[in-house]
């Protein structure tokens, strides 16, 4: 085992950190769903004006918006040094990495990725994963390696932790 797991939150030790983690991480999504729709619909005009522009051409590009847009957003707000999106942010959740490996963009590429196919091939059984596991990981932050904590009190207990592992 490596010593980044042995230090991971335990909900029992550190309740804090997993309170209402699943309501936020509902309501995150949806601020998030908004935030990609905006841009979604912005990106379509964007290509329906350049289609004009291009006698019809660059309306073959608009079947490469949506998915465009979700890997971008996720690769560039997830993957950045904050480790949340813009929804998660407003919700005070951040996306923590437990197998010891960086959360870059790749990694968060990935995580968006399993998220959508999980979460379109059967949200249901997502949600039960995240009701019934101990730290209320979803089906794909168990495949990944990622857990979804709160960001204030995560940022104390991780001092707390350093503090610990320097003496």
């Amino acid at each position: 085992m490596n010593q980044t797991s042995t230090t991971l939150p335990d909900p029992s030790t550190a309740p804090e950190l997993f309170e209402g983690v699943l309501t936020r991480r509902v309501i995150a999504f949806f601020i998030d769903t908004l935030i990609m729709g905006a841009m979604i619909v912005a990106f379509a005009l964007v290509g329906l004006i350049a289609g004009f522009l291009t006698f019809g051409l660059a309306w073959l590009a608009l079947i490469f918006v949506i998915p465009a847009t979700i890997v971008v957003y996720y690769g560039s707000t997830l993957g950045s040094s904050k480790r949340a999106t813009l929804g998660m942010q407003a919700m005070d959740i951040v996306l923590t990495p437990t197998r010891g490996q960086p959360l870059d963009g790749w990694m968060a590429v990935i995580h968006a990725v399993l998220f959508w196919m999980t979460t379109w091939i059967s949200w249901p059984i997502s949600l039960l994963f995240a009701l019934f596991t101990p730290r209320r990981q979803m089906v794909h932050d168990l495949i990944v390696g990622t857990l979804m904590v709160r960001r204030s009190p995560m940022e104390r207990h991780w001092r707390a932790s350093q503090a610990r592992q320097a003496y």
